[in-house]
């Protein structure tokens, strides 16, 4: 006997489905975009397999320009008998979204491989730069461990939390104690990042200028600060964090350790440096921060944060939305209240802390400079 209430739905179904396909292209269309949400995932795991596969650094080796056929990428793969038909795939998908080139030389049929500006930033040994990848960026971010925390995203809504607590049933700190292996996968690609980052704004920025002192608040292993020391010898440096953190900080000229509590205090300077520190925090432990770097420094100091600023007006290197995805991130990952901020959002914090005065200043990676001032 049939149901009429399936029998119903079944029909309504039907009509709804009729009319989408029925009202034209922008329907159309809309599916098309919704085909490419489902497979997104498909060109991050792709570039994975070929970093791992070490491709990018392959074809680095034999020059900047060189292009090699398949049968030569296949032959210095750590395999004896590589999977070459499964190899042309993933290449082949991959020279479709402009991770790789293809050329084909008249009179032959073989195609070669080459690096774009994309695939130059996935060489291992620093491709796109000296010292500089995103490769280990990207091996991290598509973890295993890093991955199941974004399929617990939907509960965090449901029923509050942090998605990477209830993915791993631990605190992030605490599983990383747990897990060496993925705490060390972590900060390689941390330190990856800090390089990329201290390029952008030495090459950028020219406000360290004139300081004679600079305080790294939360600096962990004081080497961005080596950094800026080394570009401004005149500056004495003081990197500041945890006393557990210090106590295995390597020695850097002109770098002195210091422990101590941001939340609590804040070693006295020209100005005060903070890269993405800010980011994992609440407003209201923001506010408590910058109030104490506001007494660290004179009137004519100022603050210095690194951190992403959404919606922002300054042109950006990147895409505007990876702001937001960075965000989710912080949703994702961090227990403290932390998140990215729009432009407004930064100016509260900041004149709550003691710096109605701010300036954003673009820099070619995802983050910006914001500068604060007491006055």
């Amino acid at each position: 006997m049939n149901d009429p209430a399936a029998d119903m739905e079944r029909h309504t179904g039907e009509i709804c489905a009729d009319s989408m396909f029925e009202s034209g292209e922008e329907e159309l269309a809309g599916q098309a975009e919704a085909w490419k949400y489902t497979f997104a995932f498909v060109e991050s795991l792709a570039v994975k397999s070929v970093v791992l596969l070490g491709i990018p650094d392959i074809i680095a080796r034999h020059g900047p320009k060189a292009t090699l056929s398949l049968s030569q990428i296949a032959a210095e793969l750590p395999s004896e008998k590589p999977d070459v038909n499964c190899l042309f795939r993933i290449l082949r998908f991959l020279v479709a979204k402009n991770f790789f080139r293809a050329e084909t030389s008249e009179g032959a049929n073989e195609v070669r491989y080459g690096l774009t500006p994309v695939s130059k930033w996935m060489v291992k040994d620093g491709g796109a730069a000296p010292s500089l990848s995103m490769a280990t960026i990207l091996l991290m971010h598509n973890d295993m461990t890093t991955m199941a925390t974004w399929h617990h995203l939907n509960e965090s809504v449901l029923h509050g939390g942090v998605a990477f607590e209830k993915a791993h049933g631990l605190h992030m700190g605490d599983y990383m104690a747990a897990q060496p292996h993925y705490k060390d996968h972590f900060y390689k690609a941390w330190e990856c990042n800090n390089k990329i980052v201290m390029k952008a704004i030495l090459s950028k920025y020219e406000g360290f200028q004139g300081l004679n002192s600079l305080v790294d608040v939360a600096g962990r292993t004081g080497a961005d600060l080596a950094e800026i020391v080394k570009a401004y010898p005149t500056i004495s440096g003081i990197n500041y964090d945890l006393p557990n953190v210090i106590a295995t900080a390597p020695h850097f000229p002109g770098v002195k350790h210091v422990g101590g509590d941001m939340l609590k205090g804040v070693p006295s300077g020209d100005a005060v440096f903070m890269k993405w520190i800010l980011h994992d925090w609440s407003n209201e432990d923001c506010v408590k921060i910058l109030k104490q770097c506001r007494k660290a420094i004179p009137e004519t100091g100022k603050v210095l944060i690194v951190d992403t600023v959404l919606n922002a007006r300054e042109k950006t290197a990147v895409d505007p939305s990876l702001g937001f995805a960075y965000d989710l991130a912080k949703l994702a990952f961090t227990s403290h209240g932390g998140r990215e901020r729009s432009e407004e959002e930064w100016k509260n914090v900041l004149k709550e802390g003691g710096f109605p005065r701010s300036n954003i200043i673009a820099i070619p990676t995802l983050a910006s400079l914001i500068e604060a001032f007491p006055y």
